[in-house]
């Protein structure tokens, strides 16, 4: 058994929750100089009418499939791979990642005084083992001004993260109410992650 997992994910707030369980790993990220480039953008496009858990499982494991290929063909030491994927849903509406500033004016606009779901998948391989596990969240967010909505977008915060905010950010002051996985909301559920590396013969 190795004494560290790869992480396929270019997500900070990831590494650090690893961290934070003392959970070694190296970054397993494509487009690497001398590799294959790989389309990353397209793994996230949704289906047509695909319910919100069905994608996230199956972005997540698509994920998980491209990191063991990127594995293999890098020859690098066996170790196990992990992946995560975090999707917003609003009913059975999914909210990515804002494609720029007005889109995340819009997301957020729609979250606004509502309760939506966070959910994150989470898929862990080793050797030819896969064991995947799924964590749902709610969050409510309280009522929002465009105001309020225009000065958090300024922050640049909502870029890159699925519903346009970082729980673990300026966006903390606009939640009324969770129940779940803090650590899930934030990418990566540390009690379904744990377990996952219990399965596979960690222990920690």
């Amino acid at each position: 058994m190795s004494d560290f997992i790869y992480l396929a994910s270019q997500s900070p707030r990831r590494r650090q929750l690893l961290e934070q369980i003392g959970v070694r790993h190296e970054l397993l990220l494509p487009n690497a100089a001398g590799d294959v480039a790989e389309d990353a953008e397209a793994i996230e496009l949704a289906l047509p009418a695909e319910a919100p858990r069905d994608y996230v499982r199956r972005v997540t494991e698509l994920k998980l499939d491209a990191a063991v290929a990127r594995h293999a063909r890098r020859g690098l030491p066996p170790a196990p791979i992990l992946c995560s994927d975090t999707t917003v849903a609003l009913g059975a509406q999914i909210l990515g990642k804002p494609e720029d500033a007005q889109d995340a004016t819009r997301i957020l606009s729609l979250l606004a005084g509502q309760e939506h779901e966070v959910l994150t998948a989470v898929a862990l391989q080793s050797g030819s083992e896969r064991f995947t596990a799924l964590s749902i969240s709610l969050v409510r967010f309280a009522p929002m001004t465009p105001a309020q909505i225009a000065a958090y977008v300024a922050t640049g915060e909502p870029m890159g993260k699925a519903g346009a905010y970082g729980i673990q950010g300026a966006a903390a002051v606009h939640v009324a109410h969770l129940a779940g996985s803090y650590t899930g909301i934030m990418g990566l559920p540390l009690f379904e992650t744990a377990e996952l590396l219990r399965q596979a013969g960690w222990s920690l």
